[in-house]
């Protein structure tokens, strides 16, 4: 049976434009794969724990040898792991924070990083490839080339370079200028916006269309 890990990490709630885009994903995914099932994670109401001097070092220590804190942060991470593993495929929801990726979205790709679980230890080959890990960000500005912040988004080429050594390989639809209707300096790009929004929208729906006509 199919079945989908969706992740958000926006704290704007039904504000935000990464969630909405997840969101539609996510019933995309439901109707092209009738009855399967479906592990949800929102990591800006409930961020996971940063690996911290306690229990981050678990990852390096023999699990015979853990602290109980060690235990803990070890113990979560093959939640996590198990997670991903169990999962066909990964919706990860990603707005844009201070030009990088939410800091709970880099807790959640530290916990990804553990051998053994993730990467084989023997050979340094990711445990986890396979699955179709798709990434709906969202942008306020505009990032592209020709642009005044052209390369300020350290979030896309940051995501890709973190997971590689799980296997996981992201594929990333993209709306920007999504501060364009609430920031007056920026009205005159609220065509370009929509324009944005509409093409990711479109690349959802297209993403499982042909799965549910052979289903």
């Amino acid at each position: 049976m199919a079945h989908l890990l969706h992740i958000d990490s926006s704290i704007q709630g039904d504000r935000s434009t990464s969630r909405r885009l997840s969101a539609r994903a996510a019933a995309a995914w439901r109707a092209a794969h009738p009855g399967g099932t479906v592990t949800y994670r929102n990591l800006g109401a409930d961020p996971l724990p940063h690996l911290d001097e306690a229990g981050g070092l678990a990852r390096m220590v023999p699990p015979d040898q853990h602290t109980p804190a060690q235990a803990a942060s070890w113990a979560l991470t093959e939640r996590l792991i198990g997670e991903v593993r169990e999962a066909d495929t990964i919706l990860l929801g990603v707005p844009l924070y201070n030009f990088g990726a939410p800091s709970s979205i880099k807790s959640w790709v530290d916990h990804l990083i553990a051998p053994g679980l993730s990467i084989d230890p023997a050979t340094g080959s990711g445990l986890l490839g396979g699955r179709e890990l798709i990434v709906l960000a969202s942008r306020g500005g505009g990032y592209g080339a020709g642009t005044p912040r052209e390369g300020w988004d350290h979030a896309q080429p940051w995501l890709p370079h973190g997971l590689s050594m799980t296997g996981l390989a992201p594929r990333f639809i993209t709306a920007e200028l999504t501060l364009a209707e609430v920031t007056p300096a920026m009205a005159e790009l609220i065509p370009l916006a929509a324009e944005s929004l509409a093409a990711a929208e479109r690349e959802i729906d297209r993403l499982w269309s042909r799965a549910s006509v052979l289903a």
